[in-house]
């Protein structure tokens, strides 16, 4: 007989371990599948926004990041074609912080239960089985499920049952990387990025020592050779040699040359369509799916990592309220009608995430396109006119607030 539990969170990403952790607040238990061997911390550094600390309050861990990592005081957008500065906004009122990613999982799964974490329990497919879900893993065992929450990344075996289509691909790739300088970097503490012909790039402070960059660029087809997005040393030498090409200062470009390679990751960049976004079921039944299962975006907002930590607050508290309505949760799993009410808590977690992932993705894509254009019109038109909008977009998109557990 197939072993069952109650709820499943398929993958260990922010998304699953926010929903954990915020099911563990509020007294219902759940077990993550995770598909490799320990904590992924792929992307080494993220940018944390104004909602995101809200969402990591809520959760219990944002006082202890705090403490690792520099506040940001602007953001600056500078020109890579002339090297001038275009234009800066403090935060002001937000608090943006770029935080390392593996201080960040680790905060949150140290706050789950020892065994809250399955390692090497990778999901392939899932299908009905009665009023639960039978999950079959790698390694072909099964499990029943009463409860599933997808949250297993861009790939998402939940989201394909689901029947969400596949995340399109947007024309660009990104590279990013992670360099600590022993010394000190010196650098003020701001998010400094550079527009460029098809291309942008920039550089955060994660504290006095460590710095998280990015290059983004849009592929020319024929005209121009995408770098093995597996091979580090080929990534590193495609970056540098379009930053030494424009007017990035050479500051920046030691930064990018002396990141180890172990810290330099690139792939392309995919999106949910947004009529997927609004057409497709994000749940159905007792199974939802959050994080890159459900909307994964372009980085150019920023809020990727920021919307599936606040996906995680807003799923536990919904799922929290159909199961135990803020009492006693095992009496309220005993009662008949569970099923009915965890179909109709995940409605809610819809109704609440559907339109504010349709803004974000559609949000990011646009100002993707515009931030890399090389069309001289465009390019005139962003650095003359639309400079201090585009930058207030990502304040604009910070101030959402997904409420406490």
């Amino acid at each position: 007989m197939d072993h069952t539990e109650e709820i499943v969170i398929v993958g260990a990403g922010l998304a699953g371990l926010a929903v954990a952790v915020g099911l563990h607040r509020k007294g219902l238990r759940s077990l993550v599948l995770e598909s490799s061997d320990t904590l992924r911390a792929a992307g080494f550094a993220l940018t944390v926004w104004t909602n995101a600390w809200r969402a990591l309050d809520a959760l219990g861990v944002g006082d202890s990041l705090r403490r690792h990592h520099l506040r940001l005081q602007a953001v600056v957008m500078s020109s890579a074609s002339s090297a001038s500065l275009v234009t800066k906004l403090p935060a002001k009122e937000h608090e943006v912080r770029c935080v390392r990613r593996n201080l960040l999982v680790e905060a949150l799964a140290g706050e789950l239960p020892h065994g809250t974490i399955r390692y090497s329990s990778k999901v392939v497919a899932m299908e009905d089985s009665g009023e639960s879900k039978l999950l079959h893993l790698a390694d072909g065992s099964t499990l029943k499920a009463k409860v599933v929450v997808g949250c297993d990344g861009i790939n998402s075996a939940v989201s394909k049952w689901l029947g969400l289509k596949p995340p399109t691909f947007s024309g660009r790739h990104a590279a990013r990387g992670f360099t600590v300088l022993p010394d000190g970097h010196g650098m003020k503490p701001e998010f400094m990025q550079y527009n460029g012909e098809g291309f942008r790039a920039g550089v955060l402070p994660c504290d006095e020592k460590s710095l998280y960059w990015f290059f983004t660029w849009t592929s020319n087809g024929e005209k121009e050779t995408i770098p093995d997005h597996h091979d580090a040393l080929m990534v590193k030498e495609f970056v540098l040699g379009k930053v030494k090409a424009s007017e990035i200062p050479e500051q920046v470009v030691e930064i990018i040359d002396k990141s180890e390679l172990s810290s330099v990751a690139s792939a392309p960049l995919r999106y949910r369509s947004p009529l997927n976004l609004l057409s497709g079921n994000i749940c159905k039944g007792n199974t939802c799916v959050t994080g890159d299962a459900f909307h994964p975006m372009t980085p150019d907002l920023g809020q990727g990592g920021c919307s599936a930590l606040e996906d995680g607050v807003v799923l536990a508290r919904c799922l929290a309220d159909a199961l135990c309505g803020g009492g006693n949760g095992e009496e309220e799993h005993r009662n008949r009608n569970r099923n009915r009410r965890v179909e109709a808590g995940l409605k809610d977690y819809e109704k609440a995430r559907k339109w504010r992932a349709f803004r974000l993705v559609v949000g990011s894509y646009a100002l993707g396109f515009v931030q890399e254009s090389g069309n001289w019109f465009l390019r005139l038109v962003r650095e003359r006119i639309l400079a201090g909008f585009l930058v207030e977009r990502l304040f604009v998109a910070a101030s959402f607030d997904c409420g406490k557990l």
